[in-house]
């Protein structure tokens, strides 16, 4: 990395005095202004298209009278945690799963998991002789990228596997299901419950 680049990360991890000079994009009156609904208006690649639009409607608005998966607490925390990571303070130790599904959240499987970067943490702390910021990629990995909504299987084309946040891997269960969506914040907190000390 160049030195420029390690100086821009530093200063947008650290909040110095060089992040407060507008850049470009944010004196541009053009550029939108971010809220909760403003990711709407952008480009989507791999739309989830729900058939029921009442369950849909049914899935936000029980999302939207739920608590926010995250505190700002949590993320102040983590800001500051990954400012000391980019200034050489601590490591930066990331575990998990790369996809996940409902029936990996079981207690045994996140503290086995949660064991295995504790493991790994203690031997950089011991070795580098500097905290380690441990971030667990668990409890949220429940969508999946494919590069067609449908594919074969028995010789009928069927709507592919997306993760368990939009359908089923059982061939009966490959409608997309916004129910799944309120599925999903209920795994995240019990993972979470688990992780959390």
């Amino acid at each position: 990395m160049s030195p420029s680049l390690i100086d821009s990360i530093k200063s947008t991890v650290t909040g110095s005095s060089s992040e407060k000079t507008p850049s470009a994009a944010q004196t541009d009156s053009s550029t939108p202004t971010w809220t909760p609904s403003s990711w709407r208006s952008k480009s989507i690649k791999q739309e989830a298209i729900y058939p029921d639009q009442t369950a849909l409607l049914k899935a936000r608005t029980k999302l939207d009278r739920l608590p926010p998966i995250v505190t700002p607490t949590e993320i102040h925390k983590l800001k500051a945690s990954l400012r000391d990571v980019a200034l050489g303070k601590a490591f930066l130790l990331q575990g998990g799963d790369c996809a996940e599904l409902f029936d990996y959240c079981e207690q045994d499987a996140i503290e086995a998991k949660l064991k295995l970067l504790l493991q790994m943490s203690l031997v950089l702390i011991y070795g580098m002789n500097k905290p380690v910021v441990r971030v667990g990629r668990m409890g949220g990995q429940y969508a999946k990228p494919r590069s067609s909504p449908t594919e074969m299987v028995d010789g009928k084309e069927i709507p592919s596997f997306r993760g368990d946040i939009l359908n089923g891997f059982d061939v009966e269960e490959r409608d997309l299901d916004p129910a799944r969506l309120v599925r999903y914040v209920v795994h995240f907190r019990i993972c979470s419950s688990l992780l959390t000390p």
